[in-house]
């Protein structure tokens, strides 16, 4: 097992009250946004301690994908922030995912970096995986036996077990696929948390589509193609059995363990804020499916607009030249594949629908159809690879965004105030999809056709649809006008959330005091490093 550390520096601090004082010069999101100023707070820090003590460590535990890692490095990040130097958060991950960490920490300002460790254990042998496949956004058609491993107990949870036991850690907050780690936590006598990456309502649709199809409640579909639920904050909500997740398509009860540790475990931490799904996160509570909740996003804000113009990739100089709201961004995130055919006629339809856009294709050895390059000119522009999604969806000439509706890139939009097309394919995308588009009403959907979160079971959507999903969406005073206000008020919600004294805000510190309270239940420490309640100057925000 190896350690490393990410940045430059750890902090040491003397002694902290119970309930610390958080200096706010790292808890405001206006200061986080500045690099420079972020660093001088935490020098600032260093240079007003001496006294060597310990820290409140947390060992953070996310599933083998891009998409769980990122949101968990950004967690660990605030919990460092709001720990104000008294919490030590280290990530642990699999070897080949260190690199994973490494690129979220960099979309943080390098003190912000320097305040996380990272620690490997070693990956389960998975018969049939080759050597440093350690992550289902590099696994291709073998992206199943990783998703199989996750779960398998006897595959992997004796290294995570072993590294907990070695590191020793008075908090643990695992990814709900590692459902064990709520009993090795328990043996240890520390806490466990799960950091659920989705946000109440996509939880509590999955809780209710289990009780439904795999425990057989007695709200069974009320046909083979088709399930309803009732008795949410909403109306109804129905799922064709094509869009749910293959498990539950299956009827495998392999999720109950992880569902039963969901209930069990200290508490649940949502990558959500509360204004955003407020009748969901009141359910979640009241009807006990978590001990203690904690809604603390949006964990990794995007740059000030003022910063957009700075920015150096040939895609910004590209948006320069657009005018306001005008252009389209699609990504499909970094997993599921897409056929050459459905990507030939999503390049068509772009085409014709007459709307700029920007859209990052990840299909190794994809090119469009012959001529579409020169055709489109300088109407769209295709960037391979990865792209800066935030600070893309920042820039002012960016409009809408078709997406796959993973639960990070609806946050980021959330968080952007854009509007979203949406194109689910996998997982809980469906779910997400859903969110999006009946109850916050910030989006439509681009085909109404049969669609399945099998990829041999996918229709190809047309061309024509998608030209007509994507012209009618951006037509001025269309419905993308109206969701985009939408999204807009939902923006500033979201910053409002990690201000100070705003609800992610409070409840990131809630989780850090509720997390000193259990260590000193225990028998641990009462308290942390003491930060002074005042800085130079006895003005906080004047570094």
């Amino acid at each position: 097992m190896s350690t490393y550390l990410i940045g430059t520096f750890e902090l040491t601090l003397p002694k902290l009250i119970c309930k610390p004082l958080i200096p706010q010069v790292l808890k405001s999101p206006q200061i986080l946004k500045s690099p420079q100023k972020e660093a001088a707070a935490v020098q600032h820090i260093m240079a007003s301690s001496s006294e060597p003590s310990q820290k409140l460590r947390i060992l953070l535990m996310p599933f083998f994908v891009t998409s769980h890692i990122g949101p968990f490095t950004d967690l660990a990040v605030g919990l460092a922030v709001a720990g104000a130097g008294g919490v030590e958060p280290t990530v642990a991950v699999t070897a080949a995912n260190v690199a994973v960490v490494r690129s979220a920490l960099e979309r943080h300002s390098p003190a912000a970096s320097g305040l996380v460790k990272v620690v490997t254990y070693p990956f389960p042998r998975v018969d049939g995986l080759a050597p440093g496949v350690e992550n289902l956004s590099a696994a291709g058609g073998d992206a199943w036996r990783i998703d199989a491993a996750a779960i398998d107990e006897a595959l992997t949870r004796p290294a995570q077990e072993a590294l907990i036991m070695e590191r020793r850690p008075d908090a643990v907050i695992s990814d709900i696929h590692f459902f064990w780690n709520t009993v090795v936590a328990a043996e240890l006598g520390v806490p466990c948390a799960t950091f659920v990456v989705t946000g109440p309502f996509a939880t509590l649709t999955m809780g209710r589509l289990i009780d439904a199809v795999v425990n057989g409640d007695g709200s069974e579909p009320e046909s083979s193609q088709e399930v309803v639920i009732r008795g949410f904050p909403w109306p109804e909500i129905r799922i064709p059995v094509t869009e749910m997740p293959e498990f539950l398509r299956c009827r495998s009860g392999e999720l109950n363990p992880c569902v039963e540790a969901l209930r069990r475990c200290f508490g649940q931490v949502m990558n959500t804020f509360f204004e955003l799904e407020q009748p969901f996160c009141e359910v979640l509570v009241r009807e006990g499916h978590a001990k203690r909740a904690y809604f603390v996003a949006p964990l990794s804000p995007p740059p000030p607009l003022a910063g957009v113009s700075t920015f150096v990739e040939p895609c910004f100089r590209w948006l320069a030249s657009k005018p306001s709201c005008s252009v389209l961004y699609i990504c499909f995130g970094s997993f599921a594949a897409i056929s050459a055919d459905q990507l030939r006629e999503l390049a068509l339809g772009l085409e014709a629908s007459g709307q700029p856009f920007l859209w990052v294709v990840r299909a190794d050895g994809w090119a469009p159809p012959d001529g579409w390059e020169e055709r489109v000119g300088a109407k769209g522009m295709l960037v391979r690879g990865w792209a800066p999604q935030t600070k893309i969806l920042a820039h002012p000439a960016v409009g809408a965004f078709l997406s796959h509706c993973g639960s990070s890139s609806v946050l980021e939009a959330v968080t952007a105030g854009l509007p979203m097309l949406t194109w689910p394919l996998v997982f809980d995308q469906f779910l997400e999809e859903r969110l999006v588009t009946d109850v916050l009403r910030i989006g439509e959907k681009v085909w109404d056709g049969p669609r399945s979160t099998r990829y041999e079971e996918r229709e190809v959507v047309p061309a024509e649809a998608v030209a007509r999903a994507v012209a009618t969406f951006l037509e001025p005073g269309g419905a993308g006008e109206a969701a985009r206000g939408r999204a807009r008020d939902l923006a500033a919600k979201a910053h409002a959330a990690v201000a100070k004294g705003g609800s992610s805000y409070r409840d990131l510190e809630r989780l850090v005091d509720d997390l000193i309270e259990a260590r000193a239940a225990a028998g641990g420490m009462t308290s942390l490093s003491a930060v002074p309640a005042k800085m130079s100057g006895n003005n906080a925000d004047g570094v």
